[in-house]
């Protein structure tokens, strides 16, 4: 009951144009009420003033003034109505378009008029069509983006596409701005770009099979890889633990054989000991008897006992007995170290140029790191091209670059130790062999035939491999160097000196002045005001850098090379007397 009432009201409320409740509402001559905007718009299109309903025609066009009486009656009415009934399913959401013309509750628009620029529901869509019975507008799905469909000089819809401009003009703009321009319908250039879309589509939707198919054949590789990778681990795995069983049975080879010529040389010298224990205890008995027959004043009985024991038992009765007293294991001990040292080089070779071998397979793998099309308006490029990959280490390096900061540095720090079989016998090593000074005094090392018997000059036992980085504190006029084990220790030739051969490179630094030597050729370089050096060497890239490492490191000569063999790190000092004595290096 109560909605039939409302529905009632609402009649009487509702504007025979709009169909709506009364906005504004006025009464005109005939007694009929509209809203202001619908019958001034009725009477501006027309021309003709009359009642839409029953055509009365006033002359002149009548004044109308808002009805207040009728505009609280509407007003009171609605409020009823939004108390009494539940907002309609039918009411626009978020994200829908409202209908332009609904007041209060705001319907979904269903249809946009081009030519009204309103947007209907579809209420008001069918008496919108009603109230333009004899012409027809353009009309299209509802939008809320109808200025974007007018032109905005000439307030009319655009229709027409300048394909010289690529742009949409409404066809006034073909008379100005666009004429002679190369312009077709808005339809026909729709069904144009359709087709290119569809072409441009087919091309996507091949181009993603393409790329499908590479992706599960790099799947594939990259499993593939990783098995390979995982294989090749595990073997390695076997062999070293393979090498290190043999290392083992080789030491437990040595050890009894150490041993067993242990026992041989110690049951011989107890032989000689308990021989020789033997030999004292009748020594001394004989002195005894010797002692007891000098005391007798009896001369029949010291002639007769005197020759039975003057003569020595050293020489009748016990063998000459020698033991060589100077036998050790020295010899045994540097035979092992030389084992090492030989089995540690050939080892590093064997590995430096396999894992170059490696890095260089690896390098090679083509694995696909973008996508290339051949499409032109598509920015993106790819290239597998063999002529792009690195063709030599220091291009490999630019994907590992070298470290910037001292941190990243450390990283790469290495434990080195000086080797006193090969300093010289003026140089004096302390601190666990950490830190070597220049003296006057010599030093009492044995011969040794790695010692710089001229140059005063000392190496590392350890060797650099792959990256490392380590740090030295200096004084007064060092050399601070890397070299291969092969350079000459005899004499003071430019063959055995750091820097003077191809066989080392040296950092010569002084508190007046700095340079770079290798293969007898100087590079002058900036005073190095630090008393701590930096070394950093790649040994697979060939890179050689010293820093001056303060606060900040800064980078004092860098080079770029090849090494051929195993590097070790090495100090040397200069002959000139003001120099030399008192200057020291250490490694931190």
């Amino acid at each position: 009951m109560a909605e039939a009432i409302l529905k009632k009201e609402e009649d009487s409320f509702t504007c025979p144009v709009c169909l709506d409740l009364l906005k504004d509402p006025v009464s005109i001559p005939c007694g009929h009420n509209f809203c202001m905007r619908c019958i001034e718009g009725c009477w501006d299109q027309r021309g003709v003033y009359s009642c839409p309903l029953c055509k009365d025609t006033f002359t002149p066009r009548p004044k109308i003034k808002k009805n207040a009486l009728i505009a609280e009656m509407v007003e009171t009415f609605m409020m009823t109505r939004i108390q009494a009934s539940p907002i309609s399913p039918s009411n626009a959401g978020l994200g829908d378009v409202e209908c332009d013309v609904c007041t209060g509750r705001k319907l979904k628009a269903v249809k946009s008029c081009l030519e009204c620029l309103v947007s209907y529901c579809e209420t008001h869509y069918k008496a919108h069509n009603e109230l333009i019975p004899g012409r027809k507008h353009k009309v299209i799905d509802a939008t809320g983006q109808l200025q974007d469909r007018i032109c905005s000089h000439h307030k009319k819809v655009f229709e027409i596409f300048c394909r010289t401009d690529q742009s949409c003009i409404c066809y006034l703009c073909t008379m100005d701005k666009h004429k002679g321009h190369d312009t077709v319908t808005a339809a026909a250039e729709w069904t144009d770009k359709q087709r290119q879309l569809g072409q441009t589509q087919r091309r996507f939707q091949q181009r993603i099979q393409e790329r499908e198919k590479e992706l599960q054949e790099l799947r594939k590789a990259v499993k593939t890889l990783k098995s390979s990778a995982q294989t090749a681990v595990e073997d390695s795995e076997r062999i070293f633990t393979e090498m290190i069983r043999s290392i083992e049975r080789r030491r437990s080879e040595v050890k009894e054989l150490i041993r067993a010529q242990e026992k041989v040389e110690v049951s011989r010298a107890e032989g000689l000991l308990k021989r020789l224990e033997q030999e004292i205890a009748e020594l001394k008995r004989r002195d005894a008897e010797l002692e007891e027959l000098s005391h007798t004043e009896d001369h029949i009985h010291f002639l007769k006992n005197f020759p039975s024991i003057r003569d020595s038992p050293h020489s009748k009765d016990f063998p000459n007995m020698t033991f060589n007293q100077s036998f050790s294991f020295e010899a045994m001990k540097e035979s092992v170290c030389a084992v090492k040292v030989q089995l540690e080089e050939k080892l590093d070779d064997i590995f430096r140029q396999e894992v170059v071998r490696i890095s260089a397979a690896v390098t090679n793998i083509q694995i696909i790191q973008s996508l290339e099309y051949a499409d032109p308006e598509l920015p993106v490029r790819r290239s597998n091209s063999k002529e792009n990959l690195p063709s030599n280490m220091s291009e490999v390096q630019a994907v590992f670059p070298e470290p910037a900061t001292r941190e990243e540095f450390s990283q790469y720090s290495c434990h080195f130790t000086l080797d006193p079989n090969t300093a010289h016998r003026n140089l004096h090593l302390s601190e666990g062999n950490r830190r070597v000074e220049r003296r006057d005094e010599v030093q009492s090392y044995p011969d040794h035939p790695e010692r710089f018997d001229e140059m005063y000059q000392v190496l590392c036992r350890e060797r650099v491999s792959g990256r490392c980085y380590w740090e030295v504190e200096w004084s007064r006029w060092v050399y601070i160097s890397v070299s291969y084990k092969s350079i000459s220790r005899k004499g003071r030739g430019n063959e055995c000196g750091f820097g003077y051969n191809d066989q080392s490179w040296s950092l010569i630094t002084s508190s007046s002045s700095s340079s770079f030597w290798h293969n007898n050729k100087e590079t002058k370089l900036p005073l190095v005001a630090s008393s701590r050096i930096g070394v950093y060497v790649d040994h697979r890239a060939g890179t050689l850098a010293f820093y001056s490492v303060s606060d900040t490191m800064t980078l004092v000569h860098r080079v770029q090379t090849t090494f051929t063999h195993t590097l070790y790190p090495g100090f040397g000092f200069g002959f000139g007397i003001a120099y030399v004595f008192g200057s020291s290096v250490k490694l931190l």
